[in-house]
């Protein structure tokens, strides 16, 4: 089945991306053959709709971790990054 882009997600990422996967990697010390992928996502919390930022971190090996932040990827600051990413423990999301 043939599926066509929604017009509002057409074209290309946002220009702020690149520097969250860089600001990712640099936190937490990354080679090139992990992956970084980020995504906004819509949640529905409470009967609202609220923005979220996805940060995931797939390793060669297999490993996979998985981070969410409050609000936009255009918000994510370099501290909300190092606040969420370099906590461990039961804060962490299940990958």
């Amino acid at each position: 089945m043939h599926r066509t882009p929604r017009p509002d997600l057409a074209g290309p990422p946002p220009r702020h991306l690149p520097a969250l996967r860089d600001a990712v990697r640099t936190l937490l010390g990354l080679d090139d053959d992990t992956a970084v992928v980020i995504r906004q996502l819509l949640r529905t919390v409470a009967g609202r709709p609220r923005l979220e930022t996805v940060v995931a971190v797939l390793s060669m090996d297999g490993g996979t971790e998985r981070w969410t932040l409050r609000g936009p990827t255009d918000r994510i600051t370099d501290d909300d990054l190092r606040a969420v990413l370099l906590r461990r423990g039961p804060g962490r999301d299940p990958a």
